[in-house]
């Protein structure tokens, strides 16, 4: 351990199990001595198992619905007064879509749970920072990352309307990221993982062929939910502290393929 984020404070939302990123990010972070709040929403944390990565960590759970206003300023307010000051950084781990958890295909969406997708997925990371910049709650050069997935770029069909959320999602980290970097000297990147097997992954139709896919695809394989809290870590770190606006890809190459000869070798066994 390199005491990366020693007297850091911060905020980790979206810890559900040990399968997470934010999990396995809020591991890190303590590790690195870091200290922080963990935020979920309540349905959330009666699914998963929080109270035990609080206990690992000496940390305190905030409930809270990411889309509320009320519920974040309470946050944000708890959190500081429970850190001992303003915020260092921020994770945002949160996504989620309704017509994929019912069987709706991209084409034959019911539009209340696109909308609903549409405000857990992206739309709370626009509040979030929104509370945060109006509380002037963020220390100077803190760090704000929020997790994309590539589908915000190029079609992965049965990704459905979440693809669409992450692109929403990549506009408001530049967007709202300008505002935060000249206002408060505060950094907002995205990170766009590899398939990554988390609850949330797992409930995309095909997901265990696309994740060998992907694994395939890519030189260095797929990064793990590990890796990416390693690279959380280095944006939250002092080490990146004028690396903003960025969409950063963390997925061992994948990005950048066109084929790899592991894939061509199918087509011709």
């Amino acid at each position: 351990m390199y005491n990366l984020l020693k007297g850091k404070k911060g905020i980790i939302f979206g810890a559900l199990d040990a399968n997470s990123i934010a999990w396995k990010t809020a591991e890190r972070v303590h590790e690195e001595g870091g200290i922080f709040v963990l935020t979920n929403a309540p349905a959330s944390m009666r699914m998963g198992t929080i109270e035990q990565l609080a206990k690992q960590t000496g940390s305190q759970v905030i409930p809270a619905d990411a889309t509320s206003i009320e519920d974040l300023e309470n946050l944000v307010t708890t959190a500081m007064d429970i850190l001992g000051g303003k915020i260092d950084f921020i994770l945002h781990s949160i996504g989620m879509s309704v017509n994929v958890r019912k069987g709706n295909s991209y084409t034959n969406q019911n539009y209340q749970y696109t909308q609903k997708g549409w405000d857990v997925s992206a739309v709370s990371f626009h509040k979030v920072m929104q509370v945060l910049y109006h509380k002037d709650a963020m220390s100077e050069w803190g760090s704000i990352v929020a997790l994309t997935y590539m589908a915000a770029q190029r079609v992965f069909p049965d990704y459905n309307d979440m693809a669409d959320n992450k692109a929403y999602l990549e506009s408001i980290a530049r967007s709202f990221g300008y505002f935060f970097g000249r206002d408060k000297k505060v950094r907002v990147n995205t990170i766009s993982q590899s398939p990554t097997p988390t609850t949330a992954g797992k409930g995309v139709k095909g997901f265990d062929a696309f994740i060998a896919f992907a694994d395939k695809m890519a030189p260095l394989g797929n990064a793990t939910a590990l890796d990416c809290a390693n690279y959380t870590l280095t944006l939250f770190s002092d080490l990146t502290k004028r690396v903003t606006l960025q969409n950063l890809y963390n997925d061992g190459g994948f990005s950048n393929m066109g084929v790899s000869e592991m894939i061509l070798d199918k087509f011709v066994e």
